[in-house]
């Protein structure tokens, strides 16, 4: 078995909790751990069906804090004799999967990783309305697999991310993000996001967190007319025109209309 354990946060995920274990498989990971938050649905049966173990902890209001307080636990020495320790730890959304051969890569390096690496970057790969995103947003990389006891999630509203405790690499392997509901559903979600990320923007206005560098020249232009600058460099300089009707689709709902939302989303805040 390979020693990792894998970390799924869940709501009511019956859509897409049973691919993520399925293609999770072959990696045979000592330990899956899904973190649920909501009822309602199949995701528990489902998840035991697959071998995971199931956790349960009421929903703390952000990302952050749950995937936080799953590290907590498994930090301890002991937890109801439920969980065990791995050297590796690996983050997962539901309607994420690796690769095939992102899989067989882990197995074979892994295991012989130096030991001043502390994380591990993946390169992120999209399918939207079923449709492959080959441009626009692609070559990103987020930090997925650290050293147990080495990482945690920075804490913020929106685009948290793992830090760690020394070295990071790039690794030759990639994930997907495959999410497999409606628009309608999508852009619900994603006024939800809207919110979020207009405090994160204006949290940054008031030097009170800090972005990335791009990001944070991004939030120096002026509102709406920063989401179409966007846009069009996303569609048209970065090729996201080649990509079709799934290049279209991803670059306007996310690319344009996603952060126009935002925009509007911090005039309400200033207001109040």
């Amino acid at each position: 078995m390979t020693d990792i354990t894998v970390i799924i946060l869940t709501g009511k995920e019956e859509l897409h909790i049973g691919r993520c274990l399925e293609k999770l498989a072959p990696l045979e990971p000592r330990q899956i751990i899904v973190v649920e938050s909501q009822k309602g649905d199949r995701t528990h049966e489902i998840a035991l069906a697959h071998g995971a173990t199931c956790v349960w902890h009421d929903w703390p209001g952000l990302y952050a804090k749950q995937f936080n307080w799953i590290i907590d636990q498994l930090a301890r020495t002991n937890v109801s004799n439920t969980l065990v320790h791995t050297k590796w730890i690996l983050r997962l959304d539901a309607d994420e999967y690796l690769t095939s051969e992102t899989i067989e890569k882990l197995k074979a390096e892994l295991p012989r990783m130096p030991e001043d690496v502390a994380g591990i970057n993946l390169e992120l790969k999209r399918r939207f309305c079923g449709c492959e995103i080959r441009h626009a947003t692609n070559g990103i990389r987020l930090l997925r697999i650290w050293r147990a006891g080495r990482g945690r999630s920075e804490e913020r509203a929106m685009d948290e991310h793992i830090e760690v405790d020394g070295k990071v690499i790039d690794f030759d392997g990639a994930f997907y993000d495959d999410n497999l509901n409606d628009m309608d559903w999508w852009r619900e979600k994603h006024r939800g996001y809207a919110k979020r990320e207009a405090a994160d923007a204006l949290a940054f206005a008031r030097g009170e967190i800090h972005f990335k560098p791009a990001k944070e020249a991004y939030y120096r232009m002026p509102r709406y007319l920063r989401a179409f600058i966007y846009f069009a460099i996303r569609y048209f300089l970065k090729g996201g025109i080649l990509d079709g009707y799934g290049g279209w689709m991803w670059n306007f709902w996310q690319g344009l209309w996603y952060r126009c939302l935002v925009d509007y989303e911090i005039g309400k805040l200033k207001r109040t």
